[in-house]
């Protein structure tokens, strides 16, 4: 089903089922119990948003082109003092610039891994941490990844993320800089890594995440490049407060919105995906780390 098709009713509802306690059971019994315009099921709406990962893949972990392994590091503070996530390398010895991939809120899907490819093969060190690994990592499917997520801490989430950036940062194949991007929960991560981290972040590409609070705005010193949906009205109502911050302080930003799109619509698992803004969002998001980073 195209999205063109999907009501906007499913859509906040789909909306309301990533974001908040709702199951998928009560999801779709809820979606089929709509009345829609048209005679369409609603029912049939909502099991199309529903992720296919095998649409996700645009990079083969079997590239030749990159290396990919998983690997634990130390997190002190964390959720469990340890953690794993996901590193992919360019061809090469390296040194590469390096970068951190933060997922959704509902642990390192295929989705995200592949972005990390993508990254490595645009020539970055990409690590994407798993915030599940206390819980015994992605679990394979979306609905009870958030349910897990929701079981940890959120605050030491975070504290895990920032110890990731730390891991890859200090890697023996990275350059020693850093860039950070996240989508949704990991976009609201990389606004964090850029208050947390000062001068040691040199990048950062939040897509539709959560602003800081305006009195942490100064801290950051990495230049910004913020990805906004255009139909968003959640993460969209802390967008004003965040420029002005941001302008105040005189850090270094861009803030796009891409017309017509819908929150995750870089997530090209889903009929949210709009392609010619995923690719012009993320090509941004190649330019900031390649004249940040390099």
């Amino acid at each position: 089903m195209h999205d063109e098709k999907i009501d906007p009713k499913i859509y906040d509802l789909y909306d309301a089922y990533c974001h908040g306690t709702m199951g998928r059971r009560d999801f779709l019994k809820r979606a089929a119990a709509m009345t829609l315009v048209g005679g369409v099921s609603g029912l049939a709406m909502a099991q199309a948003l529903l992720p296919d990962y095998a649409k996700a893949q645009t990079v083969s972990f079997t590239d030749s082109r990159i290396k990919a392994t998983y690997e634990t590091y130390e997190s002190p503070d964390g959720n469990s003092g340890k953690m794993r996530g996901y590193l992919v390398q360019p061809t090469g010895s390296g040194p590469f610039p390096s970068v951190i991939v933060v997922h959704e809120n509902r642990g390192l899907n295929p989705y995200i891994e592949d972005v990390a490819r993508r990254a490595a093969v645009a020539g970055f060190l990409a690590f994407a941490p798993d915030a599940l690994y206390p819980l015994g990592g992605y679990p394979g499917n979306d609905d009870d990844g958030k349910v897990l997520q929701r079981k940890l801490d959120r605050s030491k989430i975070f504290v895990d993320m920032l110890n990731g950036a730390r891991f890859v940062r200090s890697n023996a194949l990275s350059n020693g800089k850093l860039g950070a991007t996240g989508f949704c929960f990991g976009g609201a991560v990389a606004n964090f890594l850029a208050v947390e981290m000062g001068n040691d972040l040199k990048a950062s590409a939040p897509f539709y995440g959560s602003a800081p609070k305006s009195s942490d705005v100064p801290k950051i010193q990495a230049e910004m490049v913020i990805h906004y949906a255009e139909n968003d009205e959640r993460v969209n109502a802390m967008r004003a407060e965040y420029e002005t911050a941001l302008q105040a302080a005189g850090t270094k930003y861009e803030m796009h919105t891409c017309p017509g799109t819908l929150h995750g619509f870089h997530n090209n698992s889903t009929p949210r995906y709009n392609e010619t803004a995923a690719k012009l969002a993320w090509q941004r998001t190649i330019d900031l780390f390649n004249r940040t980073l390099s």
